[in-house]
């Protein structure tokens, strides 16, 4: 059997470090990890009590809905924040991180075989309304340049939604009816 040298020894020291560290971060630090930057603390806990995929959707739903609401009441304020550019930017970002959780939970929802007819429904009504008004804010206005490219991403991922959601309805098959015995 060979001995290691003394920087061997160290290099494997190391090595085996840095390997335990995830595993010696406190459980806050890694629950912080997978929370979604864009999501308050309360919204996050909302996402996490849902077991459901339709419940999801909806929240993140109306997470997206606020998200696009606080934009417009941003893009409009008389007296702007100091770092306006900054706001606007992260309110369509947040917007659209919304959108696309509500987008991935059809998957979810897929795998696990949930019917999510309901929220499918309603997904598909309020991303025509997304639409609406994200096509309304693409036609201009105040500082449009500042927030352009997220709002075209906005826009993209909005339609991305939009046509998983018109899949989805495609690929469901009906629930079946249940017959009353004569």
């Amino acid at each position: 059997m060979t001995s290691l040298s003394a920087n061997g020894k160290f290099v494997w020291l190391v090595l085996a470090f840095f390997a335990a560290m995830p595993l010696l971060a406190p459980p806050a630090a890694r629950a912080q990890e997978t929370k979604k930057d864009y999501l308050t603390n309360t919204e996050s806990d909302k996402i996490r009590d849902a077991y459901l995929p339709g419940d999801r959707i909806k929240l993140f739903l109306s997470f997206a809905d606020d998200r696009l609401k606080k934009f417009q009441y941003e893009l409009n304020r008389k007296t702007p924040e100091g770092r306006r550019t900054e706001i606007l930017n992260s309110l369509l970002n947040a917007y659209q991180g919304c959108v696309d959780d509500a987008a991935d939970q059809i998957g979810v929802a897929r795998d696990k075989q949930v019917d999510i007819r309901p929220q499918l429904k309603l997904m598909e009504s309020k991303t025509k309304e997304f639409m609406t008004v994200l096509n309304q804010l693409n036609e201009g206005g105040p500082e449009y340049d500042t927030y352009k490219d997220t709002l075209e991403d906005a826009l993209e991922g909005t339609k991305d939604a939009q046509n998983d959601v018109a899949e989805a309805l495609k690929e469901l098959t009906p629930v079946p009816v249940r017959r009353k015995p004569n």
